[in-house]
This record gives structure tokens, sequence and C-alpha cells, in this order.
């Protein structure tokens, strides 16, 4: 029994991790398809779309086990993913690249979470413009041991202005920040909107 489950979970540690988070308000109102998830209805304002494992591109990420999380765990990791389909759909394209099980990644990816220190203007509910500079020293600031490689903004541009959609963070296997991957590209002007919280 032990030496099948080593076997199973057995997959080569990534080289890191780049943790994806959605600005909610943003996504919903440039997508009206959106409008009616849960994460959009219920007013949040920030997501975690995913922990995505840093491996060589034409590699198979698939996992063969379905994601069953203990109710308590689900509750949890729900407050940062609301969206159960998305849930099974991230482990479902990355669990065949992280060398645990499914509970083992969604807990690392809570503390990840958890431990990330988000400036105010992301969560606020009033709409504002901001230098991507000035948010860049705020993460720096509230997030220490953070290198100024180590995150990425992407912004997407709708009628009149660039408006920020997610924030990508980059990290060793053990935890700590490091400079994201060349893949990992920061798309923002220097100037862009932060849609509020309705």
């Amino acid at each position: 029994m032990g030496i099948c489950t080593a076997v199973v979970h057995a997959s080569p540690a990534p080289a890191g991790y780049v943790m994806e988070i959605q600005l909610v308000p943003a996504a919903c109102s440039l997508d009206p398809q959106r409008n009616k998830k849960r994460k959009c209805l219920e007013g949040y304002s920030l997501n975690v779309l995913g922990l995505y494992p840093e491996v060589a591109a034409q590699r198979n990420c698939t996992s063969h086990t379905v994601l069953n999380l203990p109710p308590i765990q689900a509750k949890v990791v729900a407050r940062v993913m609301p969206d159960e389909n998305a849930r099974k759909q991230l482990w479902q394209g990355v669990g065949g690249c992280v060398p645990m099980p499914a509970n083992q990644y969604f807990r690392m990816m809570i503390n990840y979470a958890e431990k990330l220190k988000i400036p105010d203007e992301l969560t606020s509910q009033e709409t504002r413009v901001m230098q991507a500079a000035v948010l860049r020293s705020r993460m720096l600031r509230l997030n220490p041991g953070l290198p100024t490689q180590g995150f990425e903004f992407s912004c997407q541009q709708n009628k009149t202005n660039s408006i920020l959609t997610e924030i990508k963070i980059c990290y060793q296997n053990n935890g700590h920040y490091k400079a994201c991957p060349k893949n990992v590209q920061n798309n923002c002007p220097a100037t862009f909107t932060i849609k509020g919280s309705f």
C-alpha cells in the first residue's frame, strides 16, 4: 500500500510555482457571462485562479485522480476559490505535475494566499486609476522577502482604458518568493484602472 502511494505521487518536483490572483470586479465587468458566477454575485474582491507548477511547456500535467477534498477543507478553499468546478478543473489540469495529493496541494495554496499581504487599493469599493510603480512598491513594502521580479501584473484593455485583472506571484518549492520565470510577463501600461468591488 505504502509503495503504491509513493508511486502515484512520485511526480518530479516542479521548478517552482506561480499563484494567479484574479481581481474579481474587473473580471466580472469585462465578461458579462461571468456575472452569474458565485464570486461575482457574492461580492468577492479577490479570487485565486490557481497555483501553477513551473514545468516544461510540453509536459502533460493532467491528473488521473478525482478531486475529493474533505468538507472542512473544501470550505476553507472556497474562501479564496469559491467555484467548485474551477477547483476540479484546476486539479485536473495540474495534478499530474505536483508531487503531492490534492488535499496537500490545496493546503499549500491556502497557506500561500493567506501569507500574501494585498494593498487596500485592490480590495476597495472605489474604482481608481493607479500607477503600476506605486502598486508595485506597496506590494514590496507589505511582503518582506518578495523580490521586485517576484510578481507581475496582467491587464485587459476595454474601450477607454487598461484594467488590472490579475497578479501573478512566483514561489520556490519551499514557499519562499523568487523571481518569476521569463514566461510570466507584465502586460500592463504605466497607469491602469483598478475596478472597485461594485
